[in-house]
C-alpha cells in the first residue's frame, strides 16, 4: 500500500511540476516574432465540409484565430466560452475561427466539434499556417484581429474568460488594449 501511496505522490509532484514549468514558459518565454500590431498573416483553409475559408473574408470584421486540437484539454475548457462569445458579440460583427491543429481524421474532428457545441467554422490547420502565426508551440493559441486586420492581442495557453472577452472587445474597437 505504501508503495502505491508514494507513486501517486511522486505523480501529483510531477504533474505539480509539469504545470508551474508549463505557466512558467509561455509567461517568460514566448515564441518567437511578436505580432501584435501588425496584419494577421493571411491564410487560406478548408473547412471540415471541404470549404475554402480565407482569412481576407472576414475583413472588417473582429476575429478570433484560435489553434486548438482534440487531445487539448486546456481547449476544452474554452470552447464553450467562444461558443458564447460567438452568439453575443457575433451581431456586432464579431467571428471565432477554430483551427485544428492535430492529426486526428477531418470526421473525428467533427464529431468532437459538435460534441463541443461549436458554432463557429472549424478549419483544417497546416504546419505552414501555424508557422506563419510564429510557429504554434503551445495549445491553445489564439490571436485577436480588429476589423483592419491588424492582431490587438494573443494569448498563449489558457487565460480567464474574462480576460478573452477583454480582447474580444478590443478587437471589436470597443475597449482599448490592456498592456
Amino acid at each position: 500500500m505504501k508503495k502505491k501511496e508514494a507513486l501517486l505522490a511522486g505523480l501529483v509532484i510531477l504533474v505539480a511540476v509539469m504545470i508551474f514549468a508549463a505557466r512558467f514558459m509561455v509567461k517568460h518565454h514566448p515564441p518567437p516574432g511578436d505580432l501584435r500590431g501588425k496584419s494577421a498573416p493571411e491564410f487560406t483553409l478548408k473547412t471540415l465540409e471541404g470549404k475554402t475559408v480565407k482569412l481576407a473574408d472576414y475583413r472588417g470584421q473582429a476575429v478570433l484565430v484560435n489553434f486548438w486540437a482534440t487531445w487539448c484539454h486546456p481547449c476544452k475548457i474554452e470552447m464553450p466560452w467562444f461558443v458564447e462569445l460567438q452568439k453575443h458579440y457575433g451581431p456586432q460583427g464579431f467571428q471565432v475561427l477554430g483551427i485544428a491543429m492535430d492529426d486526428a481524421s477531418p470526421e473525428d474532428i467533427g464529431k468532437f466539434a459538435k460534441e463541443m457545441g461549436v458554432n463557429y467554422p472549424v478549419l483544417l490547420g497546416t504546419e505552414s499556417v501555424g508557422n506563419e502565426y510564429g510557429g504554434v508551440q503551445f495549445l491553445p493559441t489564439t490571436y485577436f484581429v480588429d476589423r483592419e486586420g491588424k492582431i490587438v492581442s494573443r494569448i498563449y495557453g489558457l487565460k480567464s474568460r474574462s480576460d478573452i472577452e477583454d480582447d474580444v472587445k478590443t478587437a471589436l474597437g470597443t475597449q482599448k488594449a490592456k498592456n
